[in-house]
């Protein structure tokens, strides 16, 4: 995410590529959806998602276009400087066949005549290159955008890792209080249990909690320390037991509801509730930082934004049939910050396992991507200060980096295990900035550069579809409307306490 031009790995079919989408975009902000859905009222709810969903589909055609005019200038910057190079050998007497030219695909770029690339050919926007969003930025923004953009980014992964932080603590203390205190069928049966209440003889729900964080910390924090590869396997293993728990939820709540067991009676709407609820959603549809490493390696990219829009009616879909069958089934007071701890009371299932596979599914899945991401988080921190061609001392890129990387959320997780409001506000702000206004600038002036080097004519084969400049002002103004609208409330909401 912070880097450069990475390789682009092995390639798959479009329809792989559709799935490892759907997989990125589902992930913890969904199970925190059902009680945001029930706090703004499901007609709110409803209309929301179905626009942020719209709005985060135009964002990531804007991205795909982007990234078809880097590769543009990244390869007409290759081809000007072999032109140069040769004309250099030619007039130091080197002859044509003693110039080594790379194989394959790199190759067939010397062969056509600049002039008629100069006026859009087709290939020359070919997605061949994975180039990262941090890249993107620096080639098409200016030192300031590229500040903004690593400040925007590097919130945001903060309160990603501050929500993982929170989420394992809260899930094994939800459990495992309510196995010791001889409840272990209560977690979700509406009861309300307060921090300071007993969880083990002495030791109270928030201690337990934070002794969780500390043992989560010291267990995970060390990642952050060195690097991470090699986790395709584990990937594929938490991408199943998602996919397990989810479609387990769904269909566990279907069958109470049919049975005439369900308790919830939703509102149409709470305009009190639209905040969180603003957060959750756009938080639940990002996937605009992580397009470069999806998109490209697909192997044919003809049709990618109505994959793309398939991809987005899909997770809609989804999205509304797991918060709908929630907000029916269980009551508003009685769902939890963590949909899968609903699951954790014998009235709902009777089979211990199952209730300690949803109780504790959080516990699994976050626990694998919580390095990943602090190790990109700390990547972002040294491009953000690297200087050209120079080195970090090993002090601080060991130990300095690393440091800032983990102790700021694991503090934020201390003092709050919030998690819609921690989900809500990350994705109010930061996510609202990387979904919505930096993908707005990057169309903007990757437009403004292909005119310019290739000329006014120039048609980039992966245009958004939304190509009108209006629609460009449109997500900048609601961008910024989002973030006056999400503070004002959150002033006034404090104001009134």
């Amino acid at each position: 995410m912070a880097g450069g031009i990475t390789d682009t790995g092995e390639l798959y079919s479009p329809y792989v590529g559709l799935v490892y989408m759907f997989n990125l975009i589902v992930g913890t902000g969904a199970l925190t959806m059902p009680k945001a859905f029930a706090t703004a009222g499901w007609l709110v709810s409803l209309i929301l998602l179905m626009f942020l969903g719209f709005m985060s589909y135009m964002t990531t055609t804007f991205v795909v276009e982007a990234m078809a005019a880097a590769n543009a200038q990244l390869r007409w910057k290759r081809m000007e400087k072999r032109k140069d190079d040769e004309d250099e050998d030619s007039s130091s007497g080197v002859s044509d066949s003693d110039v080594l030219l790379p194989d394959g695909y790199e190759r067939a770029e010397t062969r056509p005549i600049l002039s008629v690339q100069r006026r859009g050919s087709p290939n020359i926007f070919e997605i061949t290159e994975r180039v990262e969003m941090g890249q993107m930025a620096s080639m098409f923004f200016n030192k300031v955008g590229v500040n903004l953009f690593y400040f925007c980014i590097i919130i945001y992964l903060y309160g990603d890792l501050a929500i993982y932080a929170a989420a394992v603590p809260v899930s094994l203390m939800q459990v495992t209080c309510s196995v010791t205190g001889n409840h272990s069928c209560s977690v979700g049966d509406g009861t309300k249990y307060n921090d300071t209440d007993k969880c083990w003889g002495p030791i109270r729900r928030i201690d337990a909690y934070r002794l969780y964080l500390a043992a989560f910390t010291l267990l995970l924090g060390p990642f952050t320390f060195f690097n991470v590869q090699k986790t395709k396997y584990l990937q594929i293993m938490t991408s199943l037991m998602r996919w397990i728990a989810f479609i387990l939820m769904i269909i566990l709540a279907l069958i109470r509801i049919s049975r005439g067991q369900a308790e919830g009676h939703p509102s149409m709407a709470q305009l009190s509730g639209i905040r969180n609820l603003f957060g959750v959603c756009v938080y639940s549809f990002m996937c605009q930082h992580s397009l470069p490493s999806l998109i490209t390696p697909i192997s044919k990219k003809k049709h990618v934004n109505k994959l793309v829009l398939l991809d987005y009616i899909l997770i809609l879909a989804f999205y509304s049939l797991l918060s709908f069958t929630a907000i029916y089934c269980f009551r508003n007071d009685t769902l939890m910050d963590m949909y899968t701890l609903n699951f954790t009371n014998c009235e709902i299932i009777n089979v211990a396992f199952i209730r300690y596979f949803l109780g504790l599914f959080p516990v699994f899945t976050i626990s694998t991507n919580f390095p990943i991401i602090a190790v990109t988080l700390r990547n972002n921190w040294k491009t953000l200060f690297h200087r050209e061609g120079g080195t970090y001392p090993w002090v601080v890129d060991r130990i300095v980096f690393p440091a800032i990387t983990l102790i700021p959320p694991v503090l934020v997780a201390f003092c709050t295990h919030d998690l819609e409001s921690l989900v809500g506000i990350t994705g109010a702000y930061a996510g609202n900035g990387i979904q919505y206004l930096i993908p707005a600038f990057l169309a903007y002036c990757s437009r403004k550069d292909t005119q310019l080097v290739f000329g006014s004519g120039t048609v980039n084969k992966h245009l958004s579809p939304f190509r009108h400049t209006f629609w460009i002002v449109f997500v900048l103004i609601w961008g910024f409307s989002c973030f006056v609208f999400v503070t004002a409330n959150i002033v006034l909401s404090e104001s009134k306490l």
